[in-house]
């Protein structure tokens, strides 16, 4: 650890070179901010009791949204020789994000299966809290520094992104009550849009503003093997529902402060 401290002492001591260093790296925090909207949630596979308080096909005027996030996170760049060394590859560093999804509408508010023959289920409604699962959002951008000065280097980037889920659960308590469901989210691409400002405060040193858009990043959520507990109904405890399906576009806002140093 005291030879890790030494070395970037040593770093940052030494005098900016005439040629712009390759590597850098900014250390801060990064805020996403999802711009989500949803399709209604689509059931299928619905047979057996069950049938005869829902059906297959769109829950009407329900809809999902996704939590904001806080997280530490770095972005790890390297500057090409070509173009002057305007052109840079970077990506992002980050733990697992735990990511939450939150019913809206209907889904939340009202029972998805209130009556079955004229007689109420005893179904509740669902409630806002959904599922979760953790997820690991690789991004790589090509970033143009439009202006390539010591003191300020205002940039811009496009790049790409790929959601990848796991450990998918629910954690609705309607939901869970009898059993736990089986969820499974696919990986969900983006199209990662990039500005933001470096600007100098010591030697090596750099702080950083920066600003990432991903659009057109849809999750597509199914939830299988879903059981009730159907109190209202003397002769039935618990029904199962069949496989319900959600798409999810999250398209984030990423807003990351950092800051760091230029390596040679």
């Amino acid at each position: 650890m005291t030879r890790l401290i030494v070395f970037a002492l040593l770093v940052v001591a030494l005098p900016a070179r005439a040629e712009p260093e390759r590597f850098y790296v900014r250390g801060g925090v990064l805020h996403v901010m999802p711009f989500s909207d949803s399709r209604e949630l689509q059931l299928s596979n619905v047979g057996g009791p069950a049938s005869l308080a829902v059906s297959d096909g769109p829950v009407r005027g329900s809809g999902t949204t996704v939590d904001t996030m806080t997280m530490p996170a770095a972005i790890l760049g390297y500057r090409l020789r070509s173009f002057g060394g305007r052109f840079a590859v970077e990506t992002v560093l980050a733990p697992p994000v735990k990511v939450r999804f939150h019913g809206t509408g209907t889904l939340a508010d009202e029972s998805i299966a209130p009556m079955a023959l004229g007689i109420p289920t005893g179904v509740p409604a669902l409630g806002s809290e959904l599922g979760e699962a953790k997820a690991v959002p690789p991004v790589v951008t090509m970033v143009y520094r439009l202006l390539d000065r010591e003191a300020f280097q205002p940039y811009v980037g496009l790049g790409g992104s790929l959601l990848i889920a796991y450990d998918a659960r629910a954690t609705n308590a309607v939901l869970t009550e009898v059993s736990q469901p089986d969820v499974h989210l696919d990986p969900a691409a983006g199209l990662v849009l990039q500005a933001g400002l470096d600007a100098r405060i010591w030697r090596r040193v750099r702080a950083r503003i920066d600003l990432k858009y991903i659009a057109f990043m849809k999750a597509h959520a199914t939830v299988e093997n879903i059981h009730v507990r159907t109190p209202g109904l003397p002769l039935l405890e618990e029904v199962a529902v069949g496989t319900a399906t959600m798409d999810v576009w999250v398209n984030p806002l990423i807003v990351q402060f950092g800051v760091g140093v230029d390596f040679w």
